[in-house]
């Protein structure tokens, strides 16, 4: 650090000097010293604006290696120190089992671990023979169970042969022979060498089970055929029109509920107009529906503005769940609708802060990171909703005023208390700041037994799709982004509806090519198609 010449280094004799100019002299030398302090003070504040940077790339730098190395588990060091009564009953879940019957009731006890398996599979009867050497002499044979097994035949790649029938008619009048043919079933591509089934392998294979086309190519290559990745994809693409109409009324049965979730994650599409191949563009959805008809939506858009969720919420009127994005508001304004935040988001932020954070030890003598006791606090709410979670929709509403209202009221005072003390634009103070500003929105599922605490059923939804981005990493063109939001929507609305995604896949493609009704479409909707799949 460079040295500031101080005034009294060079000797000055004062003999002889006039009170004037021994005045003048003191004045030089005061205005000297209050350089010399404002040279100092701006050192020091250079000095404690590098020591706060270090700080925060020290912290970006643990919560990297975290991020990369560290297990991905949310659970905090301090957790267990943490826990109050409602935490303590939820740990301590394992316990119940021991109790004796009827003590607590059955919607307290954990789930017990299923033997067998499910009557709704298919069985094939082995019968296992005794030679006819070894039955000489019984006075009768019989057959007892002994075991079950879980048999899985791989799929099978086969060609259909359509063979038509045609009836001659000799017409009397003119002696003209007239030709009937057999109907023919419809495809919903018109004129496709694919049968339906395949379509149905194809869409389950990628979009339930996240496998990229290239490696269900080598897939079917493997039974005996071959199917370019590039036709696949075409089907998968045109299929997206005739499937337009039952979407089109999934929609609407959607936007007729009064609380629905949305969230947004971005998608890599190379071709797109007016957008770079590395830019991000987004696929939408959106969660929720009556109780009993539950859907799932996704939508590509390259826009993350609030223009899309404007024109994917038009006509609904309730209440919306998602995180502290800004896109919604303008939704939120024109629809006049009521939103509520998203707990698990803020939480992730604390978790963020508390891996960034350096090392602890788990002494009991430790204080815990502001990022830990924050992560306690939010903790205890989650307990609430475990204990009530098999509660009606009142008693889960008077239980949360009752409990977790003033855990909310404590949590948002410690929050106010402590975002001063805390690293400026740190991990924890961005964490603090987030929720504070969230607050009123995070607060609001308190006010109604039928919302979550979480946008959980959105990020569930929208999961598998992440999970299928890191195999197929993008889409080529605006038209495959289309394609996919379509087939997810499909998928992930079967799963929410308790259908197995093949099933209700191929039995769409069945008759979507002749659903030319309204009524027909109708009929294709996931919960009118439980009882035949």
């Amino acid at each position: 650090m460079k040295k500031v010449p101080f005034p009294s280094q060079t000797p000055i004799s004062y003999e002889g000097l006039s009170h004037t100019q021994l005045v003048e002299l003191l004045t030089q030398k005061d205005q000297l010293l209050d350089d010399h302090h404002q040279v100092i003070r701006h050192q020091e504040k250079l000095l404690d604006e590098r020591k706060q940077r270090i700080e925060l790339l020290e912290e970006l730098l643990r919560l990297a290696k975290a991020q990369k190395f560290a297990a991905s588990s949310e659970k905090s060091v301090y957790q267990i120190d943490l826990f109050d009564e409602a935490e303590l009953e939820a740990a301590m879940d394992a316990l119940i089992e021991q109790l004796p019957e009827g003590v607590l009731p059955e919607t307290l006890r954990p789930r017990k671990r299923q033997r067998g398996f499910s009557d709704k599979l298919p069985r094939v009867r082995v019968e296992l023979r005794l030679s006819e050497d070894e039955k000489v002499g019984a006075t009768s044979t019989f057959f007892s169970k002994v075991k079950e097994e879980l048999d899985i035949v791989p799929a099978k790649v086969r060609v259909l042969e359509y063979w038509q029938e045609k009836a001659v008619f000799k017409q009397e009048e003119n002696e003209q022979e007239r030709i009937r043919s057999a109907e023919r079933p419809l495809h919903p591509l018109g004129k496709c060498a694919v049968s339906v089934s395949s379509l149905a392998y194809i869409i389950a294979g990628k979009y339930a089970d996240g496998l990229p086309l290239y490696r269900l190519e080598k897939q079917i290559e493997r039974y005996g055929a071959h199917l370019d990745r590039t036709n696949m994809a075409n089907y998968l693409i045109r299929l997206n029109e005739p499937i337009k109409p039952l979407l089109n009324l999934l929609w609407e049965v959607q936007l007729e509920a009064n609380y629905l979730q949305g969230d947004e994650t971005r998608i890599q599409v190379l071709k797109e107009d007016g957008k770079t191949a590395q830019s991000d563009k987004w696929m939408w959805v959106i969660r929720g529906g009556p109780p009993d008809k539950p859907v799932i939506h996704f939508e590509y858009d390259p826009s993350r503005g609030g223009k899309v969720p404007v024109r994917l919420l038009d006509g609904f009127n309730g209440v919306l769940q998602a995180d502290g994005y800004g896109g919604y508001n303008a939704v939120c304004r024109e629809n006049n609708l009521t939103r509520i935040g998203c707990w698990d988001h803020a939480r992730r932020k604390f978790v963020e802060a508390s891996k960034a954070g350096k090392t602890k030890t788990k002494s009991k003598n430790a204080v815990p990171a502001k990022a830990d006791v924050a992560l306690g606090c939010i903790s205890k709410l989650y307990a609430i909703e475990t204990k009530i979670k098999g509660l009606s929709v009142e008693e889960k509403t008077t239980a949360r005023q009752e409990q977790s209202r003033p855990i909310l009221n404590a949590f948002k005072e410690w929050l106010n208390k402590n975002v001063g003390t805390v690293l400026k634009d740190g991990l924890t103070y961005k964490a603090i700041q987030y929720t504070l500003n969230q607050s009123d929105y995070l607060t609001g599922y308190c006010e109604d037994g039928q919302l979550h605490i979480s946008n959980v059923l959105a990020e569930n939804a929208i999961r598998p799709f992440a999970i299928g981005r890191k195999n197929w990493l993008f889409a080529d063109t605006s038209q495959g982004a289309h394609a996919s939001a379509t087939w997810y929507s499909l998928v992930e609305t079967a799963k929410a509806n308790g259908l197995e995604p093949y099933a209700y896949i191929l039995h769409i493609l069945q008759h979507i090519a002749s659903a030319d009704t309204v009524e027909k479409l109708e009929a294709l909707l996931p919960w009118q198609v439980k009882t035949a799949l």
